[in-house]
């Protein structure tokens, strides 16, 4: 079960929700430039919470609300609206190819930053020259939505535009700004480089259909363990390698823990949420 909601992300939803039209996972990069300052001329970085009120309650703002705000220098997200939602972000005109519905998710990020931003006295040029807080738990949750670790056009490395639609339509992956059809930016210049899925001493996530009764491993049991460690313990014995309802209920004390509930507390693991765990490997 992916996260329809990041984990840890603040939640602003701005409702106008609508389905994506199907075809290749995507995900998109952007960053906010808010200003257009040089290496002579830097300037301050924009607030925050300034982007979030734009984007969360201004009306002009929702009209182009990305999925997700990025603060790649504190770790902070704020996102708008759910992951199976087509965001708002790109241009997508009329009779021409999709933009912001052409996938089974079209995940939109944008980044709070603009090229020789200064934070705390420090001028940074390109995003990657921050500290870029916050992209693994990022870049794990986007490849939970089954968005490969690739950059069909390239990777984004100047502010030209490199655009196909051909390759738009046809190949998942991650895109800039600069390389969307019928969109005219020039962003996001430069991009984090892709975290592994999961660290090598961890056990990696075994997909939903894994966690059922009669599934017996001793992958259960380190998953209880760690459960027990993490205070979320609603065993009356074990934890053992059967997969049972106090594991079910185990599981889903960890996902209310972490801010899930409703649907997305229901005691199946997902991806994020079992990254998040570290079970280690057996």
């Amino acid at each position: 079960m992916s996260d329809l909601w990041m984990p840890g992300a603040q939640h602003l939803d701005i409702g106008d929700h609508a389905a994506t039209e199907g075809g290749p996972a995507k995900a998109v990069a952007h960053i906010t430039w808010d200003k257009n300052a040089t290496a002579s001329k830097p300037a301050d970085l924009v607030p925050y919470s300034d982007l979030v009120d734009y984007f969360g309650r201004n009306t002009t703002g929702r009209g182009v609300a990305p999925h997700l705000l990025w603060d790649p220098f504190t770790g902070r997200f704020t996102q708008f609206v759910p992951a199976t939602s087509r965001s708002k972000s790109l241009v997508d005109q009329p009779g021409g190819t999709r933009t912001n519905r052409a996938g089974r998710v079209v995940i939109q990020i944008e980044a709070l930053f603009f090229p020789y931003c200064r934070v705390d006295g420090i001028v940074h040029a390109e995003l990657t020259d921050t500290p870029c807080k916050g992209w693994g738990s990022l870049n794990s949750w986007v490849r939970s939505w089954g968005v490969p670790d690739t950059w069909p056009m390239g990777r984004p490395t100047d502010f030209r535009s490199h655009r196909d639609e051909r390759t738009w339509e046809r190949e998942a992956g991650w895109y800039g700004h600069s390389q969307v059809p019928e969109n005219d930016h020039q962003d996001p210049g430069s991009w984090p480089e892709f975290r592994p899925a999961i660290p090598s001493q961890y056990e990696p996530y075994p997909g939903a259909s894994y966690f059922r009764p009669g599934r017996h491993s001793a992958v259960v049991t380190a998953m209880g363990r760690r459960l027990v460690a993490e205070g979320c313990d609603r065993y009356t014995s074990g934890p053992g390698p059967d997969w049972t309802e106090a594991d079910r209920k185990s599981y889903a004390a960890w996902q209310r823990k972490l801010g899930y509930s409703d649907d997305d507390a229901d005691g199946i693991p997902g991806p994020a949420s079992w990254e998040r765990l570290k079970v280690p490997n057996v």
